[in-house]
């Protein structure tokens, strides 16, 4: 939006151009551009470096890929998606809303329902406020996982009535609730800096993803269907720990989210079988690609403004609470590998593909013996303490 590109400075040959918020003009200023904090830098180098890497390898795999042979496959399971894509959706009118899950503010016992929220909350741990607060902000980057799906299915038109346009739209419907839904409670609760949480969400969708997909439909819904798995687990988690706390009604909320993840699982994973039984060569190279490159989470690049590692920080809070784990990634490569039947594939694979299948068939091993080496790491560290922003700097326990 301009609004957007007005926050942007340019540097002319007369100097430094600048927005002025006061005057709602621009102004010309001979000084330097103020440098940025060593934290910002940081931060910067680590997504660049990353960015580059990502960059390198989508262009040496992708000369091995052709692009107008994905999207013909693609093309082909309109139909397909129609009858078994789009009944995963729920009609609005029997859908869930965050204001059925919150206190009504229309309510005269508005204030009185907020008060227990609050009392409830007051009794939960910081690190379970860091594990929620990470669920939420990567929910709100909706934007960039839009955008990232509708670069998958080849859909550049809001008004498009194919079912890969009316799933994409129907589909990011139901995953606005999620933050929406997160960022309310989180509010009412008073147990969040929630500017900080803010600038953290604004600073994601400003950053982007590190999605190694390259606009392939078999590498982008291979990475969409662990990404859904591993929010199930990850909200799922949070529901049955907020349960043993004792808040049943904060339970309710994740529980909620968690169970919309798992149709959209069950929904993306529909969609890679089906392109492993269309296309099997590329589809089991599209998942070697994809399993080289290790799947991170969407929130990556997560930043609040002082801690260039924050999601590392975030990773092992959640990794300590159980509430996402090396050995849950460890067992989605299983699941994934045992679902779409990767060690059956018939005869037709390319020599190329041969290699992916036997690649990805003794991943799942070699997954678990490297989980339990880092599990038997981490208990020989001692464990730290590190501030969050997000818990007005308090510090949490965790272990590196």
């Amino acid at each position: 939006m301009v609004s957007g590109l007005a926050a942007c400075y340019v540097v002319n040959n007369g100097g430094t151009a600048a927005w002025s918020s006061s005057s709602s003009s621009w102004k010309t200023s001979t000084t330097a551009p103020r440098a940025p904090p060593p934290r910002l830098v940081a931060f910067r180098r680590r997504r660049m470096t990353t960015m580059n890497m990502i960059a390198t390898g989508a262009t040496c795999i992708s000369r091995r890929e052709s692009s107008s042979t994905t999207a013909e496959v693609l093309r082909s399971l309109d139909g397909w998606a129609e009858s078994n894509l789009l009944p995963l959706l729920k009609p609005v009118e029997s859908s869930w809303q965050p204001h059925d899950l919150l206190p009504d503010s229309a309510s005269p016992g508005f204030r009185d329902a907020v008060d227990e929220l609050r009392a409830r909350a007051r009794e939960i741990p910081d690190d379970y406020y860091v594990c929620l607060v990470g669920n939420m902000v990567t929910e709100e980057a909706l934007p960039t996982y839009h955008a990232a799906l509708n670069s998958f299915v080849g859909y550049d038109c809001p008004s498009r009535g194919d079912a890969w346009a009316r799933w994409s739209r129907g589909w990011t419907a139901e995953e606005n609730r999620h933050g929406d839904l997160l960022n309310r409670y989180l509010y009412l609760s008073g147990r969040v800096d929630v500017r900080r949480v803010e600038q953290t969400i604004h600073h994601l969708i400003g950053s982007g993803m590190r999605l190694a997909a390259d606009k392939c439909p078999f590498r982008g819904f291979i990475y969409t269907a662990f990404q859904e798995r591993a929010t199930a687990i990850s909200h799922g988690n949070t529901a049955r720990r907020a349960g043993a706390l004792g808040d049943a009604c904060l339970a309710r909320i994740c529980g909620a989210i968690a169970g919309d993840e798992k149709r959209h699982e069950a929904a993306y994973t529909r969609v890679v079988a089906e392109l492993f039984a269309r296309a099997p060569d590329a589809a089991v190279r599209a998942l070697e690609y994809m399993m080289r490159e290790r799947i991170l989470m969407p929130a990556y690049y997560m930043f609040d403004g002082r801690d260039p590692d924050l999601f590392r920080h975030y990773a092992a809070v959640a990794q300590r609470l159980g509430v996402y784990t090396t050995a849950d990634y460890a067992d989605l490569v299983r699941f994934f590998v045992h679902r779409w039947g990767v060690a059956d594939l018939g005869p037709g694979l390319t020599a190329e593909g041969r290699r992916a299948q036997d690649y990805v068939c003794r991943l799942p091993e070699r997954v678990s013996k490297m989980e339990q080496r880092e599990d038997a790491r981490r208990r020989r560290q001692e464990p730290c303490r590190v501030p969050f922003s997000w818990v007005f700097g308090r510090q949490v326990e965790l272990q590196l």
